[in-house]
């Protein structure tokens, strides 16, 4: 298992990409679609990275940072909160 301090310092130099409502989290435009980014996708400030569904509006969220995709912190279908890291982004 590892510590906290060993999982922060994975983290270490990663931009997070947080949600900017509160809402649910889709990594695609539709169930048959593919996912905006998958770990590896090189993102730039215009990149959709996902949806986010708030009172049955959709929302395009981007990545509004430069980078490859590092970790995906969240599931298809996910309520997140104000804040919830959606996304680490190695710069």
């Amino acid at each position: 298992v590892a510590s906290p301090a060993a999982k922060a310092d994975d983290h270490a130099g990663l931009v997070p990409i947080k949600s900017p409502m509160v809402g649910t989290f889709y990594a695609a435009s539709g169930p048959d679609a593919k996912p905006f980014v998958s770990v590896g996708s090189t993102v730039d400030e215009d990149s959709d990275v996902c949806i986010i569904e708030a009172m049955k509006v959709f929302n395009n969220i981007k990545s509004e940072t430069r980078g490859t995709i590092s970790k995906i912190c969240v599931t298809n279908g996910q309520a997140v909160e104000f804040g919830t890291v959606l996304f680490l982004v190695k710069p």
